[in-house]
């Protein structure tokens, strides 16, 4: 097996792979992995995304901004200091940003103010945008028609749309991440990607969390973003060397790897 992949979105920083980030590492590197792509979700995590990135430079590439999760009334000084760090640091995109209405509805307001000024920063540094759009896809797909229309790049991370969204993202020059969901029995995903043309997908695994059948319910890792490519195989019916080929040269252009 030497097939080229790219994790495009893993929290792999995260404390669920204290004990054997060691062997997670291993296990990604055996099945062909040769970079791993870190969103951001906070202050606090910075730190641990820089430490991680300093146990393999070569693997590890950062991304920098606030979730949407962690947007609360004082995310204007959170953002003044995230900022900070894009002056000093190099990175690939910004993310993970975007809106969240699952958890909070009462927020959407400053999540919109601060997903928007984030996307200025993307601008700034010509960098993509890793999108978290959990409920949330067509005010999204909005805010960049209104406010970037053509003029920012990124990926819809974790895309569970439909396909009439899908084909929106795509025809904005978007890409959509695709993750374990795929693989789940209860996913109507993969009837909704099929005439979505594969130089748009980009492979990921958001571990830990997502985990691909036969691990769903367990702790996900950026290895198992090969079970995401061979559901995809059969999706389009095409190679598994196909997949990958495609999804990893997608990955290098996007993030200019």
């Amino acid at each position: 097996m030497h097939h080229i992949m790219i994790d495009t979105h893993a929290h792999l920083y995260a404390d669920a792979f204290q004990d054997d980030i060691e062997e997670v590492i291993v296990r990604a590197k055996e099945v062909g992995i040769e970079k791993i792509l870190l969103p951001n979700i906070d202050l606090a995590s910075i730190g641990q995304m820089e430490a991680l990135k300093q146990r393999d430079t070569n693997l590890f590439q950062k991304m920098y901004g606030l979730h949407p999760c962690s947007v609360d009334e004082s995310y204007k000084e959170v953002l003044e200091e995230i900022k900070k760090e894009l002056g000093k640091n190099d990175f690939v995109a910004i993310g993970e940003i975007g809106i969240d209405l699952y958890w909070d509805k009462s927020t959407q307001k400053i999540q919109e103010e601060a997903f928007l000024e984030q996307c200025e920063w993307a601008m700034a540094h010509q960098v993509p945008i890793a999108i978290h759009s959990r409920e949330s896809t067509d005010l999204l797909i909005d805010l960049l028609k209104s406010h970037f229309n053509g003029k920012l790049n990124g990926v819809f991370h974790c895309f569970v749309g439909d396909s009439k969204q899908a084909e929106t993202i795509v025809d904005m020059g978007f890409y959509l991440g695709i993750g374990g969901v795929v693989t789940f029995k209860n996913s109507n995903l993969r009837n909704e990607l099929v005439n979505i043309p594969i130089d748009r997908l980009l492979l990921e695994t958001d571990a830990p969390y997502l985990a691909p059948m036969p691990y769903r319910g367990k702790r996900n890792e950026s290895a198992y973003v090969i079970q995401v490519a061979e559901e995809l195989s059969r999706i389009f019916d095409v190679h598994l060397e196909t997949i990958i080929a495609a999804t990893t040269q997608n990955a290098l252009n996007l993030f200019n790897l």
